[in-house]
């Protein structure tokens, strides 16, 4: 389900766990939007894992350190119900949605 600008969290039709966020590391600067307008609680910001960061080329690696090496992770990937706030609200345009 694409997100327009006037998506809203009662708009989410989905079943939870069908659509997931995919989040691009090499992207994400970890500002937390995806957190604050999740209405299902999937997202959460806190330091890059080891195994992550080593994936990423040496820009990557610079960028992260330069915001703090913060990510966004989805731990609740499963409650996702689709409704993209979390698409329209990432400055980065780290998230995608896709089918599970």
């Amino acid at each position: 389900m694409p997100a327009t600008s006037s998506t809203k969290a009662s708009d989410c039709r989905q079943a939870p766990g069908v659509i997931v966020p995919v989040v691009n590391l090499g992207r994400c600067e970890g500002k937390a939007d995806c957190v604050a307008v999740c209405p299902e609680n999937v997202f959460e910001v806190r330091r890059i894992d080891e195994s992550d960061f080593a994936t990423l080329g040496w820009l990557g690696r610079f960028k992260l350190r330069v915001h703090g090496m913060q990510v966004a992770y989805t731990p609740n990937a499963d409650a996702c119900r689709g409704c993209g706030l979390c698409v329209q609200a990432c400055p980065e345009r780290a998230i995608t949605l896709a089918r599970r």
